[in-house]
């Protein structure tokens, strides 16, 4: 069952990773690398369940954070050109 699952994350991040190369916009390429650290995530999840080791849902909970913060800099960044600029300052 969890084989068949850990097939399934694969098949969806390699579609995830083909729309974050083939996007036509930065926010459809910014989309397909967050889906694909998302599968990452659930691969690790399903790994750790596969092999008998919890602890991989640690790792997984602490990449789900580097995501999901790494993916708000770039847009903020793409938004605004600095990542100092408060949203408060823009006009």
């Amino acid at each position: 069952m969890f084989a068949a699952t850990m097939a399934a994350v694969l098949v969806t991040m390699i579609l995830a990773l083909g729309r974050a190369v083939l996007g036509p916009t930065t926010y459809d390429r910014i989309l397909g690398v967050n889906m694909a650290g998302t599968k990452t995530v659930l691969l690790i999840a399903v790994l750790g369940f596969l092999t008998g080791r919890p602890e991989f849902l640690d790792l997984a909970l602490i990449y789900v954070f580097l995501n999901f913060i790494g993916t708000m800099a770039v847009l903020k960044f793409i938004e605004y050109g600095d990542l100092a600029r408060s949203t408060e300052d823009a006009d």
